[in-house]
């Protein structure tokens, strides 16, 4: 039951995430989460580190797209000089938004990785449309408070996810 929250992959950050293999083993779009994913939830335009990764990643060859859960202010700011497809008010874990960002950056459940913060929102929304999905640790403790209330459960679950991971590696 509650494997419909595990993530495909877990690590540290967006910078720990190795984009040629993910592109080498045949994905083409990463939609990512911005709050605490790509930056802090007060930052509200990406620091040049973030500005970089993107036109790293896209010169590998992927399409990105941006899906919150925030409102257009802060999405469409944030994205002034990220330029890419972005949903505001994704309303994740629902699927919808998650479709539409796809079929804006013309890819499929195949092919397509999201990569978020949150195991409620991000995680068990691409779970739910069967894509590949990364969590990564939050970037900064400071969150909105109905954030901060979900983060118990949170751990509980990556700790029975990581339990599950090394269970799978003692075998191999």
């Amino acid at each position: 039951m509650l494997e419909r929250f595990f993530p495909s992959e877990y690590t540290d950050s967006i910078r720990q995430i190795n984009y040629r293999k993910l592109y080498d083993e045949g994905y083409r779009g990463i939609l990512f989460d911005i709050d605490n994913t790509l930056v802090p939830y007060d930052m509200e335009h990406p620091n040049q580190e973030i500005i970089d990764l993107f036109e790293d990643i896209k010169k590998i060859g992927f399409k990105i797209a941006l899906v919150s859960n925030n409102n257009k202010i802060r999405v469409t700011t944030f994205n002034e000089k990220l330029k890419v497809f972005a949903v505001h008010k994704a309303l994740k874990p629902m699927t919808r938004n998650l479709k539409r960002a796809m079929q804006a950056i013309k890819t499929n459940k195949k092919n397509t990785v999201l990569v978020g913060d949150q195991i409620f929102t991000d995680i068990y929304g691409g779970n739910r449309i069967k894509i590949k999905t990364i969590l990564v640790v939050p970037i900064a403790e400071k969150e909105e408070w109905i954030t901060k209330i979900k983060r118990n459960t949170e751990k509980k679950i990556i700790k029975a996810y990581l339990k599950r991971v090394k269970k799978n590696e003692s075998k191999h």
